[in-house]
């Protein structure tokens, strides 16, 4: 699998976010888009995911794809989360094949076992981004997008969420945003 991001374009008004941004991603491969906020890291994932339309350029997705969209496991810059739901909850609901048991096993390798019955609303904000790591990682997809997924998280879970999400990236492509690129050693650093 293939997917072309052709010359794109973003503007806000007089605001130009993206200026003729290339980049072809590809199985097997990390890509870690950095920059300052404001730079057009979140308008990238929206282009890439199809919630928002570039001004110039295309997106391209080539190989056998039987659907004109990309099925993709995501964490947001907002955790997105149903907060009355807990955390096993939050995971099941993403995919129908998936039980409580191997939710509960999946959160356990990133939360203590005291917070995953929890509503959701209760947990940090580092709990609620681990949560939403396991839920991107739990459905099945062709890339894992993730927009600044390690925000909230301290050094030690950070190194527990990276590692989690790159057992879970199997041969996929795995396109993640940040301020800066020094903890993604294992990914293609592309600055905005």
């Amino acid at each position: 699998m293939t997917i072309d991001l052709e010359n794109i374009t973003k503007s806000y008004g007089d605001l130009k976010v993206l200026d003729h941004f290339n980049l072809e991603i590809e199985n097997d491969h990390t890509y870690v888009i950095t920059g300052p906020s404001g730079k057009g890291k979140t308008t990238l994932v929206r282009i890439l995911l199809g919630l928002e339309e570039a001004d110039e350029g295309r997106v391209h997705l080539m190989g056998d794809y039987k659907y004109p969209y990309l099925n993709a496991g995501v964490v947001f810059q907002e955790n997105r989360l149903c907060e009355d739901f807990n955390a096993i909850e939050n995971v099941v609901m993403v995919n129908k094949k998936n039980s409580a048991k191997v939710a509960e096993e999946e959160l356990l390798k990133l939360l203590p076992a005291d917070c995953l019955k929890k509503p959701v609303r209760e947990l940090s904000g580092g709990m609620k981004r681990r949560v939403a790591i396991v839920r991107a990682c739990s459905i099945p997809f062709d890339m894992l997008i993730m927009d600044e997924p390690f925000a909230g998280l301290d050094k030690e879970n950070r190194e527990k969420a990276i590692k989690y999400i790159r057992e879970k990236q199997g041969r996929s492509p795995l396109f993640i945003t940040a301020h800066d690129g020094e903890e993604f050693d294992f990914g293609r650093i592309i600055e905005l």
